[in-house]
């Protein structure tokens, strides 16, 4: 769904992305974002997370969808830009169990519309570089690339919860493990001369 902007993020209505209805419609799968800037156009819509192929190689297939929110714009110094805030309910491993638990993430980001490598490097630290081909951006790669930067770094269950306690962890199965691993290639090498 396109609507015309009202306002955004930093101009009035900040809690209206934290607090939007849910969302129904999808987004497109590519747009024209520089005319999109150009009339400070508002996008929002879910996005298939089982089409996300890089997000399943680092967590796992994943069912449901993102809920995003976009407006594009022109800033003061006439750089294109996307200001987004993303949210989904994930299953991510447990490091403990390995089992997969249910997470949100949620990602506020702004990025900034650029051609070029060269043009990459110009933009402010406060702003993301996109690459923009053709006059057209890939929106699923955009939301796949925010999703996986926002995932959490380590997820454990609650110890309670887990199958795997943290005693288990630690408990005398890894030394055993060690004890038998394999001969090192010197002790073979000895054997092969005869030495004890």
């Amino acid at each position: 769904m396109i609507t015309r902007d009202d306002g955004g993020f930093d101009r009035g209505r900040g809690s209206a992305y934290h607090c939007a209805p849910m969302l129904t419609s999808r987004l497109p799968g590519k747009v024209e974002p520089y005319k999109l800037a150009a009339r400070a156009e508002h996008l929002e819509g879910l996005v298939a997370l089982a089409d996300m192929a890089r997000l399943a190689e680092e967590v796992g297939a994943q069912s449901g969808d993102a809920q995003v929110w976009l407006d594009f714009a022109i800033d003061p110094q006439g750089r294109r830009e996307i200001r987004g805030y993303l949210k989904a309910d994930l299953q991510l491993p447990c490091r403990r169990c390995l089992e997969p638990m249910a997470q949100q993430v949620e990602s506020d980001f702004r990025l900034g519309m650029v051609t070029s490598d060269a043009l990459a490097a110009e933009l402010p630290s406060t702003h993301e570089p996109v690459l923009v081909e053709n006059e057209q951006l890939n929106l699923l790669a955009v939301v796949e690339d925010e999703l996986i930067l926002s995932l959490p770094q380590v997820v454990y269950h609650d110890e309670a919860e887990c199958p795997v306690s943290r005693d288990q962890l630690n408990s005398g199965e890894a030394t055993d493990a060690s004890a038998s691993a394999p001969a090192s290639p010197f002790d073979v090498l000895r054997q092969i001369k005869g030495k004890p």
